[in-house]
């Protein structure tokens, strides 16, 4: 559920009337923000039977850019955005247990689907650099908890596997972030079997014991807080920890997301100076779901929950013309974007 995050102030012709970008015809599976021919865009997944299209939004305007991208036979279940040869890509999994890569520009597949053995489903994907080179990394149900699961490696422009896989689950892994941690090139795993791991991707080895994050983190993200580079998951507990990643030490108490029906997704951004992270999900008993941002200083919720009349699967935060954005996808199949500042005040 993690992609390219573009920060720089993006110039726009206009601001779009209504959050709602536009809907896919079953629950979306994935978001992502990224920039297409200069202008900022964001890229949204269906998840059913229905709908198995990758579809792109311009976030200057609001409208749709081009057709849909029928991508999977059934529904996609992640993506992540990198580059190719300077074009943008789509990284997507399913559950036809393969990962595609398409080329954004052309909507067009980009060689032969890559096929992970002994899968049901591809759950995570994401997409980053080891020694110079774009890689990405997936994992799925490898259909065997009773052996030790990889986590796969490979090269975003060739396609061929990048050295060895990273062994150590023994579950499902359902999560995967990359980053860079003090120069090192690494990736964060989560997995049903209860760990949260952290890997060298240039040597293949776990650094340090795994981190504690409620049963297994449901989602991850990568990124720097007040300076220093941080992993910060909701666990299976519904709870939101922060990780420092130089000291490998939790930071303050987890944070109970409040989520009901369970937290799907987590996401880093900044606000007004402040570091903030938003988890989304459902929202309570009387509503389907929910966005809430956290103060990562204060500990404490900024502003009212953004509703929604549906879970939110995922979410995604970027810059337009100045503003603060958070880009959704629902269980109603809506692709909508909010202006964080309302929210933040």
């Amino acid at each position: 559920m993690i992609g390219l995050a573009l920060w720089g102030a993006l110039a726009v012709a206009m601001w779009p009337s209504s959050d709602l970008l536009g809907h896919h015809d079953d629950p979306v599976g994935a978001v992502a923000v990224g920039e297409l021919e200069g202008r900022p865009v964001a890229v949204s997944a269906g998840s059913g039977y229905d709908d198995t299209t990758l579809r792109m939004w311009d976030l200057t305007t609001g409208d749709p850019m081009g057709e849909p991208i029928v991508a999977h036979p059934v529904g996609i279940v992640t993506m992540a955005l990198g580059e190719v040869d300077g074009r943008l890509v789509a990284v997507t999994g399913g559950y036809d247990d393969a990962v595609r890569i398409w080329d954004l520009t052309t909507r067009e597949l980009i060689g032969e689907p890559i096929r992970l053995s002994n899968t049901e489903r591809v759950d995570a994907v994401a997409v980053g650099e080891v020694d110079g080179r774009a890689v990405f990394v997936a994992a799925g149900d490898w259909g065997n908890a009773g052996r030790r699961l990889p986590v796969h490696v490979w090269d975003l422009a060739t396609h061929e596997a990048f050295g060895e896989p990273l062994v150590g689950h023994t579950g499902l892994v359902f999560t995967v972030a990359l980053g860079e941690v003090n120069g090192r090139a690494v990736a964060v795993t989560g997995s049903v079997d209860g760990t949260t791991r952290m890997w060298d991707l240039a040597t293949r080895q776990p650094i340090g014991d795994p981190m504690i994050s409620g049963g297994g983190a449901g989602d991850v993200v990568l990124g720097q807080v007040d300076g220093r580079p941080a992993a910060v998951f909701v666990g299976r507990d519904e709870n939101l920890r922060v990780w420092d990643l130089s000291t490998r030490q939790l930071v303050g108490e987890p944070i109970p997301t409040g989520h009901a029906y369970g937290a799907r997704t987590v996401e880093l951004g900044e606000v007004n100076g402040r570091p903030v992270a938003l988890s989304g999900g459902g929202g309570d008993e009387d509503s389907g779901g929910a966005v809430q941002v956290w103060d990562l200083r204060t500990r404490k919720p900024l502003g009212e929950r953004m509703r929604y009349a549906n879970w939110v699967g995922d979410v995604v935060v970027e810059q337009v013309d100045g503003k603060v954005v958070a880009v959704t996808g629902d269980g109603d199949g809506d692709v909508r974007m909010r202006d964080l500042s309302a929210y933040t005040r």
